[in-house]
């Protein structure tokens, strides 16, 4: 017998209890939950219950967010205490760069609403009596944090889920999932058969065992964590016998650890450098309540911070050492959406932060799939962030990596070194020996500034202020041991070679490697008519013209952007951000008609890549092309064919600097050929190599809009500004919630500002802004500096009262709040005459 469901979770952990339960909300009732032992038999038994709502992510702080208010409301929805204890969460500061940190996340928290104060400390000591302060600069303390009883919250998810009709099946064991040729899925258990519209993996440590059962290379593996839960303390006891209230959870983020009271005692949870991998191969058939073998030496330097902070800890005996598995990612973050390549197979996997995620991570994944999509932008933490490159060496190294930076402050330019460089394009070497400094996106290595000839940061320029245990704060050495990079929330050391970069583009002639582009070619003689039903904007009708091209949500937000050329006749060339290319090629492939009018094929390893961008750059390849590069020949936003030298290259009059020039998209073999004629012939224009952060900063003085940023989902594209690339006129893909959205009101719009005052620290996204009289007009997605015009810029979505140019109004920047003016667009050259020139 085989029975039929519209959903089918896989895993009892609380996280794909909690997809459940919110499928069975949503009203799908016939939703079935399969679990292989008992709810919670896998990593959920050994959680340690923590609530953290500080997370550096827009999109994953709205996750934890939501979890924390479900939690609270469950007892009276389920009947069922949850053991949920609202005792606060402190985290301590010892360093100036912890505190800019803190001061950085309290953008992220105002301006999705979570409540938050700082601490000096004196009101550290009043809040946990037995934290010594010695050291301490202060601290961010989030009142309606705490921790929960995980097997109780299990349990409370799942009655709910079992109230509204869901079904759960308990010691039952998935043998195979196949997908049926009507889409549907078939699961076998040991028990009884399914056939699913929808599959939700939620399998924790076993995950990339259930991926490879459909073909899937899930970047999930565990990673041991343990903790120390200690013997009662007399003054905790005291403390209780007095009905004084329980300590909150303390994390002394410089340490690495956090703490909090436990039955009289005290749990220690450190993270440590050194900590392995698990369950590569996934845990045995048998594993359930499953721990590993302590190691106290891995966690002493912990343990003697943890001594010094809180003596009480030193006071009281051992109880008991838990050392279990907890899923982790290259990254930290979970995974939380669709399968790459398959439809309706769904991820809520790689958790390490499970307890707190599970609620908003099910949350968002059911309206996902109930609704089509979701309502928070989950671009952080969809699956299709990684591509075929996250190999099982990748994983341990990058998830070891990720496990010991928990704690270690997440700078908004840190690069980390584990598994690089891993791709790397042909002109690597040469640019590396220019200076360049690198960074990694999708697995690629692409330089984002160059250093001078020998240039070098000693000791006293890297000290972070204080003797703490996370102390890394710069970039991994050169081969030849030079540390060339300090990361920072301010501005730090690359900030004027950058800016040197932006000028010598802007007066001269520059080169930039863009070879990490996605890029696919759409072609067939049902091309035309497929690109044209989804995108917003028209198909050019011309061959040789460029089109951005815009792929809506259905309620009319963006999910993916796309340079459109047709390079031959019914034959489409598409790029986009080198981080997106497994996230929209597989958008592509999902859509595509199936009757064989179009074919796709990626293009990303096949072609290279470079950008010949400033006023000199028309006179540079003139030299190399016999091709006419006059404006009558080769107009702005126009492409090509065109031979450099003895190689063949498609020229495209596009790029995202705001100067005269053109991307040479090549076949990636001819690379350093053509890179080394435009070093050659170059030189007497003083050609230079330019980085990433010289692009962004360029790009910002152009107001161009980013994924992730000032698009997505959250934000209709109207909102987003993008009506010039809107054709209503033709049908798209959420056409019809566009207009309607756009016609009951903008609930955002995207603006540009001027920052006056700033002298050491610009916007980098997510900052409050305000109006005169202190009330929330909207957020910066992104900020820096604009060279060519030496202003401070931001970009923002703000309240339509507050866009329209002129309006004054108020941004904090780690702090501080500075005067901000909304501006039009592209306040440098807004005519355009640069790129048309």
């Amino acid at each position: 017998m085989t029975t039929k469901t519209r959903a089918l979770v896989i895993g009892g952990g609380v996280v794909g209890v909690s997809t459940l339960y919110h499928l069975a909300k949503k009203g799908w009732s016939d939703a079935v939950l399969i679990e292989r032992k008992e709810l919670t038999s896998g990593s959920t038994w050994h959680a340690a219950g923590l609530l953290p709502l500080f997370n550096m992510s827009y999109s994953v702080g709205q996750l934890h967010k939501y979890s924390v208010d479900l939690y609270s409301a469950l007892e009276e929805e389920t009947g069922l205490n949850v053991g949920f204890s609202k005792v606060s969460n402190i985290r301590l500061a010892m360093t100036k760069d912890r505190m800019d940190e803190y001061l950085y996340y309290s953008g992220i928290a105002e301006t999705i609403g979570v409540d938050f104060r700082f601490l000096t400390p004196e009101e550290v000591k009043e809040v946990w009596p037995l934290c010594e302060t010695d050291g301490l600069l202060g601290a961010i303390q989030h009142l309606g944090d705490g921790y929960i009883q995980p097997a109780d919250l299990t349990q409370a998810l799942a009655k709910g889920a079992r109230d509204n009709g869901a079904r759960i099946m308990r010691n039952t064991t998935v043998t195979e999932i196949r997908q049926n040729t009507d889409g549907t899925w078939h699961v076998e258990t040991d028990k009884e058969a399914f056939t699913a519209d929808h599959v939700i993996s939620c399998t924790g440590n076993f995950a990339r065992r259930t991926g490879a059962m459909v073909g899937l290379n899930i970047p999930v593996i565990p990673v041991e964590h343990q903790y120390i839960v200690t013997e009662p303390h007399p003054a905790i006891l005291e403390r209780k016998k007095q009905g004084l209230p329980e300590m909150g959870v303390l994390r002394e983020s410089d340490s690495a650890w956090y703490m909090r009271e436990e039955a009289g005692g005290l749990i220690l949870g450190p993270y440590e450098t050194g900590a392995p991998v698990c369950y590569v191969d996934g845990p045995s058939d048998d594993s359930e309540y499953e721990l590993f073998q302590e190691e106290l030496d891995r966690l002493m330097p912990h343990i003697e911070t943890a001594m010094a902070r809180v003596p009480a800890f030193a006071e009281v005996g051992i109880k008991k050492v838990y050392n279990g598995a907890i899923a982790y990612t290259p990254d930290g973050n979970p995974i939380v959406g669709p399968a790459p390549g398959l439809k309706n197979f769904w991820l809520n996997e790689g958790h390490s932060f499970g307890i707190t995620a599970a609620g908003g991570a099910g949350w968002q994944l059911a309206e996902w799939i109930v609704n089509g999509e979701p309502t928070v932008d989950l671009a952080g933490v969809d699956p299709r962030r990684f591509g075929p490159y996250a190999t099982e060496g990748y994983l341990i190294a990058k998830n070891e990596e990720a496990y010991a930076n928990v704690f270690t402050m997440h700078y908004p330019d840190e690069e980390r070194g584990a598994a690089r460089p891993l791709k790397t394009s042909p002109v690597y070497e040469r640019l590396k020996a220019l200076g360049g400094v690198f960074g990694s996106v999708y697995g690629w290595e692409r330089a984002n500034w160059y250093a001078p000839d020998g240039y070098a940061l000693d000791e006293s320029e890297l000290g972070v202020g204080a003797d703490v245990l996370t102390s890394h704060n710069h970039a991994p050495p050169l081969e030849d041991g030079r540390i060339v990079e300090k990361w920072s929330f301010r501005r730090s050391n690359y900030f004027e070679h950058v800016g040197n970069e932006v000028k010598h583009v802007h007066e001269k002639v520059g080169v930039l490697d863009m070879t990490p582009f996605a890029k696919m070619e759409v072609s067939g003689p049902g091309a035309r008519a497929f690109l044209d039903s989804i995108f917003a904007n028209a198909i050019p009708k011309k061959r040789g013209r460029i089109a951005l091209c815009h792929l809506l949500g259905q309620e009319g937000g963006v999910r993916a952007e796309f340079t459109l050329y047709e390079w031959a006749p019914d034959r489409f060339y598409l790029v986009s951000g080198a981080g997106l290319e497994s996230h929209d090629h597989d958008l592509l492939m999902k859509l595509a008609p199936t009757d064989g009018s179009v074919t796709l094929r990626p293009l990303t390893m096949e072609m290279g890549v470079l950008v010949v961008a400033g006023p000199r750059s028309r006179e540079l390849l003139k030299k190399l092309t016999r091709a006419s590069l006059a404006n009558e020949d080769f107009g702005w936003l126009t492409g090509q064919p065109i031979s450099i030298g003895a190689a063949s290259c498609h020229a495209l009059r596009v790029n995202f600097v705001g100067e005269l020039g053109w991307e040479l998209h090549h076949p990636i073999a001819m690379q350093t050929y053509i890179f080394d004629k435009l070093m050659e012939a170059g030189a007497e224009f003083d050609i230079k190599p330019f980085g990433i952060r010289a692009m962004g900063a360029m790009a910002l003085e152009k107001s161009y809009r980013a994924m992730q940023r000032e698009m997505s989902i959250e934000y209709t594209a109207y909102e987003s500004g993008l009506d010039r690339f809107i054709k209503p006129k033709k049908d798209f893909i959420g056409k019809e919630a566009l207009l309607s959205k756009k016609e009951a009101g903008l609930g955002s719009v995207f603006a540009t500002l001027i920052v006056e005052g700033v002298t050491d620290c610009d916007a980098r996204g997510s900052e409050a802004i305000y109006d005169g009289d202190g009330n929330l007009a909207g957020r910066a997605t992104q900020g820096g500096f604009g060279w060519r015009i030496g202003k401070s810029i931001a970009l923002a979505m703000l309240k339509p009262d507050y866009a329209t140019p002129g309006t004054k109004l108020k941004i904090r920047i780690l702090g501080d709040l500075y005067d901000a003016t909304v501006v039009e667009e592209s306040p440098f050259d807004p005519e355009n005459e640069a790129l048309r020139a």
